[in-house]
């Protein structure tokens, strides 16, 4: 069986105030519908966070609406999970209709979790698809209703896990879909945090399934590569912050064959756009060749510039995000500890002892005169 697992769309999201939706639209639509041409999968797993958040914009909602209906014009099965961006009960609309297309999705726990079953060559593949869900939503399903027991998020995850197991035969290929944090996983600053290890989920409770399709962590890895139990996050198909400017992103695409092992690899999609770190002086980095990349641009001038940010984006850098001086600070400490702040002065004094101290140089006349124009007129 061949299957793509992707995840962590995250539809709608903004980088430092910018929509993101065409990139998206161009790495879905273009990119990733190319790797299925290419390879024709028997299935697509989505392991969650399709939208970035749980009211998406219609924008989102019409570019999943579009590739869900490219896929199912294929006739691929899809196999699709809520992630902790989504909301279940929205994401969930018109489900078991759609479950008549193989459009499979489960946003929340089941009493009775069913597998999904697909046929291959070899004959039957069972999907378990695990949302994400807090302890409290077992309640009533699998646990008790007057249920007192504080369990962790690796403990309900188990007892889920176990039950969704009963329904797999003895011997049976099998797949697990899910969208949380295993332990030894390694994290991104664009993810959701969550305080401490309370999240963390043991990857031993997967240990009966020949492949773990996860998602939340944006960065692709692999957590175990025995051939029958292979755990993989294929990570976010676009990167979702200036942090993730070293990842390769893309898919994984992965083969099951009749006995149950497996072999999985990341096929990586180039973006529109891609997101990039730069770090030069202003100088240096106007230099630099022009390009359309998003740019997060780190200064190492050893003083302030005055509109670096406009000479970035009138050169090389017109789609600059942000930008930061990594010299702006002295010893670490604030401006108030360093500079003799002296009682009994007027705010343009002020002003101009905190412009020497910042671009250690004389404030020319024209500036001094600018802002004791405009103190003047905030007087008035």
């Amino acid at each position: 069986m061949k299957i793509i697992h992707t995840a962590d769309w995250h539809l709608g999201k903004t980088l430092k105030n910018t929509p993101l939706i065409d990139e998206q639209n161009y790495i879905l639509n273009g990119e990733f519908m190319k790797v299925v041409d290419d390879v024709k999968p028997d299935a697509v797993i989505i392991a969650g966070d399709v939208y970035d958040r749980g009211v998406p914009p219609v924008d989102a909602v019409n570019l999943f609406d579009e590739i869900i209906f490219k896929l199912n014009e294929k006739k691929i099965p899809i196999l699709c999970i809520s992630g902790n961006h989504d909301n279940a009960s929205r994401l969930n609309f018109a489900g078991r209709l759609l479950a008549q297309a193989k459009f499979f999705i489960t946003t929340k726990p089941q009493e009775n979790p069913a597998s999904i079953v697909i046929q291959d060559n070899f004959g039957d593949v069972y999907f378990s698809l695990i949302p994400f869900f807090e302890p409290v939503d077992l309640r009533g399903k699998i646990l008790s209703d007057d249920s007192t027991e504080k369990l962790s998020v690796d403990d309900v995850n188990k007892i889920y896990i176990a039950e969704a197991r009963k329904k797999i035969p003895a011997g049976k290929r099998s797949v697990a879909v899910a969208h949380l944090f295993v332990t030894g996983g390694v994290s991104s600053d664009s993810e959701r945090k969550f305080v401490g290890t309370v999240e963390n989920v043991d990857k031993k409770n997967f240990a009966e399934y020949n492949y773990v399709a996860l998602g939340h962590l944006h960065r692709p890895q692999t957590l175990s590569k025995n051939e029958k139990n292979f755990i993989r996050y294929s990570g976010s198909p676009l990167k979702y912050s200036f942090g993730e400017a070293n990842h390769i992103k893309g898919v994984t695409f992965v083969e099951l064959d009749g006995d149950g092992n497996v072999n999985a690899q990341n096929f990586e999609l180039k973006p529109k756009h891609d997101i990039r770190v730069i770090k030069g002086t202003v100088e240096e980095i106007c230099k630099l060749p022009r390009t359309e990349d998003f740019i997060h641009a780190q200064i190492d001038d050893f003083k302030n510039v005055l509109s670096a940010a406009d000479r970035l984006r009138e050169s090389s850098c017109p789609n600059l995000l942000s930008l930061e001086f990594l010299n702006a600070k002295v010893d670490g400490e604030d401006f108030s500890s360093k500079l003799n702040v002296r009682e009994g002065v007027s705010p343009l004094e002020h002003f101009i002892d905190f412009y020497e101290y910042s671009t250690k140089e004389k404030m020319p006349s024209d500036y001094r005169d600018a802002m004791a124009k405009l103190i003047s007129d905030i007087r008035q």
